[in-house]
């Protein structure tokens, strides 16, 4: 495809109306130009492959050319994604029930699946002796219709039934509980490190690692408002500021006043080593995203994505310099 090609086509995938409301945004928080602002979103689409939302979450308008392209946007995430994973391959995450029982030694919790096959019997069986479960959809992202139901919630099991079946297809786990000392950073939510691993041409191993942060509801995703902060690899200690998708920084937890900056998350050096061990189990999918919830027992898969969301690894406060992850990659693939 030729280079003319290529932009002719990135045009016409542009979405100018959130571009146009990004770059008022953007305006009225940096006090350049709306149409400076428009213009250069399209340019570093052009050139880097970067949506609108990657050009606000890196702040890719205070960045000179360097810096831009040190940057994992979009299309250099989707890249990665298809050269790396074989789709064929990609049920494995995509679906939880396979998810869970192929990973089920590092999962380590009660589930069950709710469809069409689920029985009265087996969802009593399961319910006996718990007081609260989640429901989370068979297939999905960023904590879209993931739900946490009480024991009161099912006193009229017919009733609890015809809400799963209302809910579709999905899959009924035991709640986990997460260790003191994540708790004490946010309590409503289970806070996962995600840990990216990544099988490249170059070595093998563990990309980054952030832990995500919830910020007043049951999940922890960036995309239901919660927050993430980068982890030093070798130190397990959080190295930046918390941030979320709108650009906002937090230097302690805005909730419970935990400070962020050189928190360590427990089990650390556990969760990498289930990571590395885990990453070999579908060597077709060589670049993982797993979350991790951190136990007072230790690490637990909570999940595994097949296509990793790029934003939380780009977010602006978490490199200070300018500089972006990319290079990280380049350690391990050639791009």
């Amino acid at each position: 495809m030729s280079r003319l090609t290529y932009v002719i086509k990135r045009i016409g995938k542009m979405d100018f109306s959130r571009m146009r409301d990004t770059a008022r945004m953007l305006h009225k928080k940096t006090g350049k130009s709306t149409l400076w602002l428009l213009a250069d979103m399209a340019r570093c689409a052009a050139k880097y492959n970067a949506g609108y939302m990657d050009y606000k979450i890196a702040e890719m308008y205070r960045l000179n050319e360097a810096q831009r392209r040190t940057v994992i946007t979009r299309g250099i995430s989707n890249e990665i994604v298809r050269r790396m994973n074989d789709k064929a391959y990609w049920h494995h995450f995509d679906d939880k029930t396979q998810f869970n029982a192929l990973f089920s030694k590092w999962v380590n919790r009660g589930w069950i699946k709710a469809d069409e096959t689920l029985t009265k019997e087996g969802l009593e069986q399961f319910l006996s002796g718990r007081d609260e479960i989640m429901y989370k959809p068979l297939e999905g992202s960023s904590g879209q219709g993931i739900v946490k139901y009480k024991k009161e919630d099912w006193k009229n099991l017919p009733r609890f039934m015809e809400l799963l079946s209302q809910a579709g297809p999905g899959i009924l786990e035991e709640v986990v509980i997460q260790h003191p000392e994540m708790a004490r950073m946010c309590p409503t939510s289970v806070n996962t490190v995600r840990i990216a691993t990544l099988l490249g041409d170059k070595k093998e191993g563990i990309v980054y690692a952030f832990l995500r942060i919830g910020n007043g509801k049951v999940m922890d995703n960036v995309d239901c408002g919660g927050m993430a902060a980068r982890v030093d690899l070798e130190s397990g200690r959080l190295l930046t500021v918390g941030a979320d998708k709108q650009g906002n920084t937090f230097e302690k937890h805005p909730m419970t006043g935990t400070p962020i900056i050189g928190f360590e998350v427990p089990y650390f050096k556990e969760a990498k080593k289930m990571c590395l061990e885990a990453m070999r189990v579908v060597p077709q999918v060589r670049f993982v995203a797993w979350d991790v919830a951190i136990t007072a027992d230790g690490p637990r898969f909570i999940e595994g994505n097949s296509f990793p969301s790029h934003a939380v690894p780009q977010f602006a406060a978490h490199y200070p310099d300018g500089i972006g992850i990319l290079p990280e990659f380049k350690k391990y693939m050639t791009l």
